[in-house]
């Protein structure tokens, strides 16, 4: 299979593994594949994957969207820290968690993550952002806007947050197996 040519060898991915103490985090804006990246990156690695936003749906038992409208973003980002911090602490090494694209940008949360995890800042173009989240009406972030205008300044916003994490890697529009072999060649050189 020619996607499977891009990842390292069995042996260097077993190393990277052996080599891992704690669990990865991806960090990044909306739309840039941190869960659909992680789920694939994690079944390399033969580790669980968990989505910190699929958490704090089942925490609160009710959408994102619906915490936003009724209690705002700062009760929100409260409930993500929490849930981010029990995930940290209760999934050990053998973790990938995709975090949502604010976290990072939370000062005591991203401290957390830096702390306890080996943060991987997923990256992407807008043009390719906007692709992937413009007609996505479940992001409370991307209401009574246009969404070009919302992600650029967004992104602008939270990109020193986002340089803080160690590894930095490329997302692009092509397949997200490039965006796993990537992460898999800079964490083989970070660790």
């Amino acid at each position: 299979m020619t996607i499977a040519t891009n990842l390292p060898d069995e042996a260097v991915i077993r190393d990277i593994r052996r080599r891992l103490t704690c669990p990865l985090v991806l960090v990044g804006m909306m739309g840039v594949g941190k869960s659909t990246i992680g789920r694939r990156l994690a079944a390399v690695l033969d580790m669980q994957f968990v989505d910190a936003d699929d958490e704090i749906v089942a925490a609160a038992n009710m959408p994102i969207s619906d915490i936003f409208a009724q209690y705002g973003e700062a009760y929100f980002r409260d409930g993500e820290r929490r849930v981010i911090a029990r995930l940290l602490e209760d999934q050990g090494c053998n973790c990938v968690i995709a975090t949502g694209g604010g976290a990072f940008v939370q000062d005591e949360t991203r401290a957390l993550i830096l702390q306890r995890g080996v943060a991987v800042w997923l990256d992407s173009d807008v043009n390719t952002l906007v692709e992937r989240v413009a007609r996505n009406t479940k992001r409370p972030l991307l209401q009574g806007g246009d969404p070009r205008e919302i992600i650029t300044r967004m992104k602008a916003e939270r990109e020193p947050a986002y340089a803080q994490a160690p590894i930095h890697v490329k997302s692009s529009a092509g397949p997200h197996t490039q965006a796993v072999a990537q992460i898999l060649k800079e964490l083989d050189k970070w660790l």
